[in-house]
Formats: C-alpha cells, structure tokens, sequence
C-alpha cells in the first residue's frame, strides 16, 4: 500500500477532499458508459437483456424469468450449515431493521386541528445482488429483510446470469430467494437489471418498481444514478470501501486482517488506514506483506491494495484523522484507538462505523445485526445506508373542523394576500360564507 504523509500540513475541506485515495475510475465516468444500456432495455426490453447478458455474463438462451420450482428446489443442495446461517442472518437482521420503522405521531395544535404523520411503505422494490467474483446471499437477505420489515408488498430480484448454472443465478442467491420467500426472480445482471427494474419488460412480465435497491459495482451504481428520478434509489453502493482509525494501542495484526478482507472483494476495492504514528503503519505494512499472500484471492488483494483507492495516510493526531475520514466519507469506518467513543463523536460521514478492536467488517457484512448495503464513492457524506426506512414515506395527514379552521382564516388570509395568491385564502372563506350571509 503507498503511503500519503500529511503530517505538518494545513489542510482546509477542500484540500482533503481532494487527497483523499478515490478508484481511478468513477460514477461520473461510468454513467457515461451505461447510459446507452440502460435506454437500449427501455427502448427494447428483453431483446436488448439477450444481447447484454451475451456480451457480459457469457449467457445465450437462458430464461430471463427464474422458475418458481427452481428457487425452492435450490434449497435441497444448499448444506446445512449454511442454511442454518442465512436463517441466523435473517433473524438478526429482522430485530436490527425493526428498530428502523419510527411509530406514528399524531399532533393536537388545537381542539379539532390534528396532525398524523404515518410512514407509508412503496408498492414495490426491486432488489439487485451482484454475481461477478462471488456469490452474495447475504446482500439478499440485506435487501429483502429490510423491505419486509418495511411493509412492502411486492419484491422482485435480479442477479446475473451465471454460464456454470445453466443461466440461473448463482445457486447461493437462490437459496437466500427461497428462505426470505421472494418467488420472482430474474436471472439478469448488472446495468441492464436496473433498467429493466426502472422500466419494466413486459415480455418476461416484469413490470416496473418505484424503488431500487442493492449492490454492485461502479456500472450499477453509474445506472441507479441514470435512473434516479424515474425511480427512487438507495444509494450508489458500488465497490466496497473499508477506511480504518487507529493509533499505536490497535493491534496491527486487526488491521491488516481488515483492510485485506474487503480487499478480496474486488481490484478496485478500496483499503484506507488512517494513522497518527509511523511505527504503526510499519507493522500493519509488515502484517499485510505477511497474511496478504497467502489468503485465497491473493492476487485480486494485491491488485486493490496497490491501487490508487487504496492508501496509508500519516497524519499529525487522531483530530486530524477524523477530519480525513469525515472527507473521504467512508463506506465502513472501523475505530481502533485509545478512546473510541471520543473519536467518535467527531465523525460526521461515514455509511457505518465499527468500533473497537472485535468488531470487524466481516462481522457488519453478515451477522452483526446491521445492513451491509451502504452508500459509497463519498456518497455517505449525504446518503445513508440500506434500512427499513428506504423503503418508507413519511405522510403527514391533516385534519381540521370548522371551528379550528376559524380560527386559521385571519392568519391564513394575510399570508395568501402577501403572497398574490387571493383564491387560496378564498377557498377559506368559502366555507364560511352561508353563516357570513
């Protein structure tokens, strides 16, 4: 990993903002590239999902449509101990989302005058896990659980086609389908499977969602932000981001264990540590030389590591780090220091935070309770992660009676005159005009 030392500089917002280790291919970029895509699905629907699930998943002839028997089915080769797992994962998951649904409130400003707000779930989702360098059940139970927990009644998936499971997705993601009971499923994949949940496909009837939610890479995120607007979106999610705080109390050995495992994800995986001491950084350097090479997806690792997303940044004081990580706004935020709830009261962006020594990321990615869907690329510095909320509208509901509306029509009628809006005030009087009479 390259080393940025920012240690004896001043650094206003916008320089860190500018520093900080970003993919050297963005969102901005990919949109660019996957807006054809996307009109291509809107304009030609299940003919222009062939043509893409040939060019990039390698997949002719397969049904677009996954068959019900097929996703239940799918559980007879799914090993126990990996059912009993998922099934852990959804109830955890369960508890940690219902925490998300706020209650209903109801305002009395006078007698008469009352005010309800009630959070009002979408009709429909349509939920994406990816399917490239691994299979991902747990972002389906991330994606389905919350919405459930929310209230929506209607769910459909999509993941790519796989060429080694006869064009179905990947068998893993079936098994997650069938324990959260989703029976439509689509074998479809990256930009092409948010267009045709923006759109809808009529030939495979699919027909189109209000909401889009789930994972993927920079291509999916660069097509949920060319939808957003027909569509709500959760977040841009794209390729996973771990940023680390610690001091010399952490044990180097954590944190190299940590900015490896989200380094397996993907070459464009993005490992940030972000350190006030030297000697520190040259023991994680020395761990990640040592357990780097000989984890599974070694290759994949090295190649995130050394990326420019990646980096080690030397800073003069944990203040200092926490203004870095606030720039960078990241993805997973793990806190190692001395007094971790001091720093954390100064972070301010950050999809979710881990603290302390023995709470990993791995740990936020499947049993932890918490959703592993957040946003990425800076994006958390205004956008939240994937929860039961995503899913929920808040409503206000007005209700007023004669005499409480009496008592607003003075006010009202002043604000409507000062506003050159007279009939609005005259919708008012209106109501009261047989006892004026």
């Amino acid at each position: 990993m390259r080393t940025t030392d920012l240690r004896g500089r001043e650094l206003s917002r916008s320089d860190l903002l500018q520093l900080v280790p970003r993919a050297a291919l963005s969102a901005d970029v990919a949109v660019e590239q996957v807006r054809p895509l996307v009109a291509a699905v809107a304009a030609h629907g299940e003919i222009a999902l062939r043509e893409q699930a040939r060019d990039f998943d390698g997949v002719s002839g397969h049904a677009l449509r996954v068959p019900a028997a097929a996703i239940t089915e799918s559980l007879e080769a799914c090993p126990p101990e990996v059912s009993a797992a998922l099934t852990e994962l959804i109830e955890r998951l369960r508890r940690g989302s219902a925490a998300q649904v706020p209650a209903s409130q109801e305002t009395t400003l006078s007698d008469g005058a009352v005010i309800r707000q009630r959070w009002q779930p979408v009709s429909r989702v349509g939920l994406y896990a990816p399917g490239g360098k691994a299979a991902y059940p747990s972002s389906v139970i991330m994606n389905a659980v919350a919405a459930q927990v929310a209230g929506v009644p209607s769910l459909a998936l999509a993941s790519p086609a796989q060429r080694d499971n006869a064009g179905l997705p990947h068998p893993a993601v079936l098994w997650a389908a069938a324990l959260c009971g989703i029976d439509e499923v689509y074998a479809i994949g990256g930009a092409g499977a948010i267009a045709a949940f923006a759109h809808g496909v009529p030939e495979i009837d699919l027909e189109p969602v209000d909401v889009v939610t789930g994972p993927g890479n920079v291509f999916v995120a660069a097509a949920k932000r060319v939808v957003s607007g027909l569509v709500g979106i959760d977040s841009e999610a794209g390729t996973t981001e771990i940023l680390v705080i610690a001091d010399d109390s952490a044990d180097p050995r954590f944190v190299a264990a940590d900015l490896i495992s989200q380094a397996e994800h993907d070459e464009a995986a993005a490992s940030v540590l972000v350190t006030d001491s030297a000697a520190f950084a040259e023991r994680v350097q020395a761990e990640i030389a040592s357990r780097a090479p000989r984890t599974r997806h070694a290759e994949r690792v090295a190649t995130a590591l050394s990326g420019p997303q990646s980096a080690v940044i030397l800073v003069d004081s944990i203040d200092v780090a926490i203004r870095v990580s606030n720039a960078y706004g990241p993805e997973h935020l793990e806190i190692q220091t001395r007094d971790d709830e001091l720093t954390l009261a100064g972070i301010t962006d950050a999809g979710a935070i881990f603290m302390g020594g023995y709470t990993p990321v791995s740990l936020g990615d499947y049993l932890a309770g918490s959703n592993h869907v957040l946003p990425t690329g800076g994006t958390a510095r205004f956008a939240a992660g994937l929860g039961a909320h995503t899913f929920l509208r808040p409503q206000q509901i007005v209700s007023y009676d004669r005499h409480s509306l009496a008592i607003a029509e003075a006010p009202l009628l002043a604000l409507a005159g000062a506003e050159g809006l007279p009939a609005h005030g005259e919708a008012v009087s209106a109501r009261f005009e047989e006892e004026t009479a």
